[in-house]
């Protein structure tokens, strides 16, 4: 299977640009020896690579070009499939596009394509390639900064330590904070079901008969505020996460959750919802009226799980929630996957427009968090800054920065 990879990355300082003839030509054998074509396109600071060839050879030089210390910030900026090489008489050319006239450089890229693709001007390889060339991707252009100064220091909190509940509880729950990075601020704590052994969401509901799974998630969250109260939440805010069908198939859900978050001596301004995108809403119109009870009586509406499910975008246009909490899927590694980065500015811009949160959750390394922070998120979830902790709220690793 032919495969074609795309990336962008930056020449690191002290290297010498002098050098770049000889680093290509070593590549070219490399490349050569492994049926790779493509090219390598530098304006004196930025590269633009194109690789094409078996899929198993192209991720095999794409792994040894990440570690390559002559470059840095690497983006991949496009994986696809071809039924032909776009440079298929190549194993490796080198375009330094200060060494052209202005407008010729695209010219004489082309020159160098097969013949199919010489016209091509609407495939999507030589729309990047024209793009760098005339210097419109900069408008995109976010950098990750250099995380190598930060430091995560954990510190304990106010909170009360964990605490054991009744052996007869269905259910537990596991907290887990939402942080302001810079600010050392504890935006809200999020509650995590776990089984009665402390197991898994999954693991719990399987326990749960089919037709009573909505009835236990609303019963539930009595557990989650009862567990609040108890370690102290003060005036913190507290998320529970729901089905979206349990505000419909429950009667009266909403009285329901009210009652409890009354009973355990909070009020509803401190509750945040979270419905996940990941479950099929039917019967929309009664899960709107649900969703204008709840902001009706103070409690706030997140997403969760945006980008990871069927009505995301949906649920973000019938109803702007004040938080918006954007998957792990769409934050793993994003200091190097342009895609993912294209993804989540537009969705700053549009949550932006819209005076909505965005809460990035999954974070677990400090590329992702500074990539993120530089774009314009300033709170965070995550294995970086701290793990669920059943029955209470675990220490936080703040960023200190040590430069």
């Amino acid at each position: 299977m032919l495969s074609t990879l795309i990336y962008r990355s930056r020449l690191s300082p002290g290297c010498c640009p002098e050098a770049l003839s000889q680093i290509v030509a070593q590549a070219q054998t490399r490349n050569a020896a492994l049926q790779i074509t493509g090219i390598l396109l530098f304006d004196g600071d930025y590269f633009l690579q194109v690789l094409e060839g078996p899929d198993s050879a192209v991720n095999l030089v794409y792994a040894s070009i990440r570690r390559d210390p002559r470059h840095y910030n690497l983006v991949e900026l496009m994986r696809d499939y071809a039924p032909l090489r776009r440079f298929g008489n190549l194993g490796m050319e080198l375009f330094d596009t200060r060494s052209y006239a202005q407008g010729s450089i695209l010219e004489a890229v082309l020159q160098k394509g097969t013949s199919r693709y010489n016209l091509a001007y609407d495939d999507r390889v030589l729309k990047f390639i024209r793009s760098f060339v005339e210097g419109q991707w900069r408008a995109h252009l976010l950098e990750c900064p250099d995380c190598q100064n930060w430091r995560f220091t954990s510190r304990d909190n106010a909170f009360s330590l964990p605490i054991l509940l009744h052996d007869d509880q269905p259910c537990q729950f596991a907290l887990q904070p939402i942080v302001e990075p810079l600010s050392g601020q504890i935006s809200s704590l999020e509650a995590l079901i776990r089984g009665p052994d402390g197991g898994s969401p999954a693991e719990y509901f399987a326990s749960v008969p089919a037709d009573k799974v909505y009835e236990a998630d609303l019963a539930s969250k009595n557990y989650a505020f009862a567990l609040a109260k108890r370690i102290g939440i003060g005036n913190q805010k507290i998320a529970v996460n729901l089905l979206p069908m349990s505000l419909v198939m429950v009667p009266n859900a909403v009285e329901i959750l009210l009652d409890q978050i009354v009973r355990n001596g909070l009020i509803p301004e401190q509750v945040v919802v979270e419905v996940t995108e990941d479950e099929v809403i039917s019967r929309f119109d009664e899960f709107a009226i649900a969703i204008r009870q709840l902001r009706s009586a103070g409690i706030a509406l997140a997403i969760d799980d945006f980008g990871s499910g069927f009505a995301g975008l949906s649920l973000l246009s019938k109803f702007q929630p004040e938080k918006l909490k954007l998957d792990r899927s769409l934050v793993s590694d994003i200091h190097m996957n342009g895609p993912k980065q294209a993804i989540v500015q537009a969705i700053i811009n549009c949550c932006s427009a819209l005076e909505i949160t965005i809460v990035a959750e999954g974070v677990e390394k400090a590329e992702e968090w500074c990539w993120l922070q530089a774009a314009g998120i300033q709170r965070f979830q995550g294995y970086l800054f701290a793990r669920p902790l059943l029955n209470g709220v675990p220490p936080i690793a703040w960023p200190d920065n040590a430069a």
